[in-house]
C-alpha cells in the first residue's frame, strides 16, 4: 500500500490574491495611483513568491554565527550569516522597501500615500524575509531620523544615501542599540556615557539587545556627561560597526561583540550583546540639549513596522491554512467545507483585516506629517502609533497559535516550517516596548497632547457614516465614542492614579479596537463588501464580546 502524503497547496499570489489590500489601495491612492503602484507590487509579490521564500528558508536553516578571531589571533567580531539573508538584503534594497517614502520621484507620484505605498510592500515583503524585515524598520528609522534639520548635514550626506540606497552593492542597515540590561524599557538607568574628546565623542557601555548586528552602522542613546540623570537628556549616537565605516570590514575601534542571543524566534536575525569602549560616536543633534524626543523620530518608525510585521504575518499565516484547508480532506469533504473550520478561518481573517488597518492608517497618518507637515495628523499619529503597535502585535500572536493548530500535527513539527510562524510572532508584543510599556505611553500622549480627542471624533464620526450600512454597528461605535471619551478624559485629568495605571492595558486595546472598526466603516463606505462584512464582525468580536462563529462561517468565502 503506497504511504500517503498530504500536498501542501501553495497559496494564493500574495498581491494579486489578497483583495482588501487591493481594495485598500484603491481608496488610499485613487484607482490612477494604484495603476502606478500596481508593477512594483506585482514585482515584489512574484520574488516573494519564488526566490525569497526559498532564501527565508535557507536563512531560517542556516542562523548566523559570530567568529570572534581570525585564524592568526585578531578580534574581528564576524556575524557571518547565510546567503538566504544575503538575498533578502539585496531584494530589500532593490525593491526600495526602505528608500522609496524618500524617493523625490515617488513623492511626486504619490505624494503623503507614499508610505502607504510602502505599507503595501512591508505587507507582502515581511512575511517571507526571515525577519530581515527588522533592519529594514531600523534604517527606516535612521533615515528618518538623520533627515531632522538638526543633524550636521555631512554626517547626513555621508549615510542617508547608502540607508536609501536601491543598488544592493551600496545599500546598507542600521542596528539599533538602546536596551540596557539593568534598564530594559526604563531608559532612565541607561548608564552608557559619552565623553568629550577634542572633536569627537566617545562612548563606553554595554548594550544588551542589540538587533541586526552584522548592519554597517547603529543609532545608540548615550547620556553625555554632565547631563541631567533621567530619560530626556539621552541622546542618540551614530557609530560605525566597521572600521573606516566599509560593511564587513574589521571591527570599529571599542566596539566588541560579546555574543549573539540565542532566542525563541526570529533566528536568522543576528542579535547581539555589545560592549563599548571609548567608540567612537557622532552625535545626531546637539548632545547638550535632551535627545530622547530626536529618538523618538527613529522609535515612531519602527513601531509602525512593528504593526506592519504583525498585520502582515497574520495574512501570511492565513492563506497558508486557507490553502491547506482546501487541499485537507477529512470527513469525506474538503476541510474548508467544515462549517467549523470555516468559522475558525473567517474569525482569522477578520482579525487579520482588523489588524491590517490600524497598521495601514498608521502609515497613512505618517506620510501626512512627512509631506505636509499635517498637524492633525501628527496628533493623532501620536496616539495611534502604540496602539496600532501594541493591539496588532497581541493579536498576531494569538493567530500563530491558531495557525499552528490549523495544521494539526504537522504544524508542531519543525521541517514544515510552520512553528516559526508562532516563534517569530512572539516577538511583536515585545520589541520597541511591551504591550503595558506601550499601553502607558499612549496614557502619556493622551494627557499631554490630548491625543484622545482625533481618535474619538475618528469613532463618533464613523458611527454616524454606519447608520447606512449597519445600525447595530452605528449604535456600538456611537456608545464606544462616548464611553471612550468619559475614559480618556479621567485619564488625561490624573494619569498616574492607580486606578487609572491600572486600567491602562485595557483602555488601550479597547481604544484600539475601536478604532479599528472605525477604519473599517470608512473603508466599507466606499462599496466595499468585504470591509463591510469585516466591520460588522469585528464590532461584535472586540466591542461587544459577542461570539462571531456562526456568521463567520457563513461569509467564509467573502473573507477567506
Amino acid at each position: 500500500m503506497a504511504r500517503f502524503v498530504q500536498p501542501l497547496p501553495p497559496p494564493e499570489d500574495p498581491y494579486a490574491g489578497d483583495r482588501f489590500l487591493r481594495v485598500w489601495l484603491d481608496r488610499q491612492l485613487g484607482v490612477t495611483g494604484h495603476a502606478l503602484a500596481k508593477a512594483r507590487l506585482t514585482d515584489l509579490a512574484a520574488d516573494v513568491a519564488g526566490p525569497l521564500r526559498a532564501a527565508h528558508a535557507d536563512a531560517e536553516q542556516h542562523p548566523p554565527n559570530l567568529v570572534r578571531y581570525d585564524p592568526w589571533g585578531a578580534r574581528v567580531d564576524r556575524v557571518d550569516t547565510s546567503a538566504g539573508w544575503q538575498a533578502q538584503r539585496a531584494a530589500a534594497a532593490r525593491h526600495a522597501v526602505v528608500a522609496l517614502p524618500y524617493l523625490d520621484e515617488a513623492r511626486g507620484t504619490w505624494g503623503a500615500a507614499t508610505r502607504s505605498v510602502q505599507h503595501a510592500l512591508l505587507h507582502l515583503y515581511g512575511p517571507e524575509s526571515a525577519t530581515f524585515s527588522c533592519p529594514v524598520a531600523m534604517a527606516d528609522g535612521a533615515a528618518a531620523l538623520l533627515c531632522r534639520g538638526d543633524v550636521d548635514r555631512g554626517v547626513r550626506d555621508r549615510w542617508l544615501p547608502r540607508l536609501l540606497s536601491t543598488d544592493p552593492d551600496t545599500a546598507i542597515t542600521s542596528g539599533q542599540w538602546m536596551t540596557e540590561s539593568q534598564g530594559g524599557s526604563d531608559l532612565a538607568r541607561s548608564s552608557t556615557v559619552a565623553r568629550r574628546d577634542g572633536d569627537r565623542w566617545l562612548l563606553s557601555g554595554d548594550k544588551w539587545f542589540c538587533s541586526a548586528a552584522d548592519s554597517a552602522m547603529a543609532v545608540a542613546l548615550a547620556r553625555p556627561e554632565g547631563a541631567r540623570p533621567g530619560s530626556r537628556s539621552l541622546a542618540p549616537f551614530l557609530l560605525a560597526r566597521y572600521a573606516g565605516g566599509a560593511d564587513g570590514g574589521p571591527p570599529a575601534p571599542g566596539v566588541t561583540v560579546h555574543r549573539l542571543k540565542d532566542k525563541l524566534g526570529t533566528r536568522a536575525l543576528p542579535t547581539a550583546e555589545i560592549g563599548l569602549t571609548d567608540a567612537v560616536g557622532v552625535p545626531l543633534g546637539d548632545p547638550a540639549q535632551p535627545g530622547l524626543v530626536r529618538a523618538m523620530t527613529l522609535v515612531v518608525i519602527t513601531r509602525l513596522h512593528n504593526a506592519a510585521a504583525a498585520a502582515g504575518g497574520m495574512r501570511r499565516g492565513l492563506d497558508y491554512a486557507i490553502a491547506y484547508a482546501k487541499g485537507r480532506h477529512v470527513a469525506g469533504g474538503l476541510l474548508f467545507d467544515s462549517p467549523l473550520h470555516r468559522a475558525t478561518l473567517a474569525t482569522l481573517a477578520v482579525d487579520a483585516i482588523g489588524a491590517f488597518v490600524l497598521a495601514g492608517h498608521a502609515f497613512a497618518l505618517l506620510g501626512r506629517v512627512e509631506v505636509g507637515s499635517d498637524p492633525a495628523a501628527a496628533a493623532e499619529l501620536r496616539l495611534v502609533a502604540p496602539l496600532a503597535k501594541l493591539a496588532t502585535g497581541r493579536l498576531a500572536v494569538s493567530s500563530a497559535s491558531e495557525y499552528v493548530e490549523c495544521f494539526g500535527g504537522a504544524g508542531y513539527v519543525e521541517d514544515t516550517g510552520v512553528p516559526r510562524l508562532l516563534r517569530d510572532a512572539q516577538v511583536l508584543p515585545i520589541w520597541e516596548g511591551t504591550t503595558n510599556v506601550l499601553a502607558l505611553d499612549a496614557l502619556r500622549a493622551v494627557a499631554r497632547d490630548d491625543a484622545g480627542t482625533p481618535v474619538v471624533a475618528r469613532v463618533a464620526a464613523a458611527a454616524d457614516l454606519a447608520r447606512g450600512l449597519s445600525p447595530a454597528v452605528a449604535d456600538t461605535l456611537a456608545g464606544a465614542a462616548r464611553d471612550l471619551s468619559a475614559r480618556l478624559k479621567e485619564a488625561a485629568a490624573d494619569p498616574t492614579a492607580a486606578t487609572v495605571v491600572a486600567g491602562a492595558r485595557g483602555l488601550a486595546l479597547r481604544t484600539a479596537y475601536a478604532l479599528a472598526a472605525a477604519l473599517l466603516v470608512e473603508q466599507a463606505a466606499d462599496r466595499d463588501e468585504l470591509a463591510e462584512t469585516a466591520a460588522r464582525l469585528w464590532a461584535r468580536r472586540w466591542l461587544r464580546g459577542e461570539d462571531i462563529a456562526v456568521d463567520a462561517a457563513n461569509y467564509a468565502d467573502v473573507l477567506c
